[in-house]
């Protein structure tokens, strides 16, 4: 057999029965690839819950920008709301929806800040506008008018005009660390598969169990 042989794939990626996987990371890693073949845009956009002060739950949209062993990363200002929120309760959840596909992942787990190194890393192939917009941007606080957020950008874009534009201090990344993995198929009559890997620790061993729907 030759070297350029293909791999051969295990039944549940070739046969779509994603019950039969054992763990979790690469069986998201397989539907990230299909949604990004089949969504119309943001196969990446995910969303993030926090909890206030108060305990009540806050919900936005955000972009998923890293994925690995670890955990799922993104990228935001740490004075914004859910930075705010993070940094009083280091937990959250995550639910990707992919409509295309009748599909849906649920994460839950503890939070923790990326390294100085990965932010800066990231922060360097933003677009130069987005770049500006990091410093520019007060994100989550009350806002005079759309001229005022102009101007600012403005005076930053004047700013760094030339050159590299450097990390804001307050702008850096998020990793959620999964201690809980959801994963959900549509079916007909709400017959749906749901399948969940869970673990006691971030280092720990995954325990699947299949759930009615």
């Amino acid at each position: 057999m030759s070297d350029t042989s293909p791999i051969e794939q295990p039944s549940w990626l070739t046969s779509g029965d994603f019950t039969e996987a054992d763990e979790p990371f690469r069986l998201f890693d397989q539907w990230l690839k299909d949604a990004a073949a089949s969504e119309p845009r943001d196969p990446t956009a995910m969303t993030l819950a926090t909890v206030d002060a108060e305990g009540m739950p806050n919900a936005r949209m955000v972009l998923l920008k890293g994925v690995d062993k670890n955990g799922f990363v993104f990228y935001t200002n740490m004075e914004s709301q859910k930075g705010r929120e993070l940094d009083r309760d280091a937990r959250a959840a995550l639910v990707f929806h992919w409509k295309s596909l009748n599909r849906q992942i649920r994460i839950r787990g503890p939070v923790e800040k990326v390294t100085t190194a990965e932010a800066d890393a990231y922060f360097a192939t933003r677009p130069k506008g987005a770049q500006i917009g990091a410093w520019a941007s007060q994100q989550s606080r009350p806002l005079e008018s759309r001229m005022a957020f102009e101007k600012s950008v403005a005076v930053y874009g004047a700013k760094y005009a030339i050159g590299e534009v450097p990390r804001p201090q307050h702008w850096s990344g998020y990793r959620v660390l999964p201690l809980v993995m959801e994963f959900w198929h549509d079916r007909p009559f709400r017959l749906h598969d749901r399948v969940e890997f869970r673990r006691e620790t971030t280092s720990g061993s995954w325990i699947k169990t299949r759930l009615y729907p």
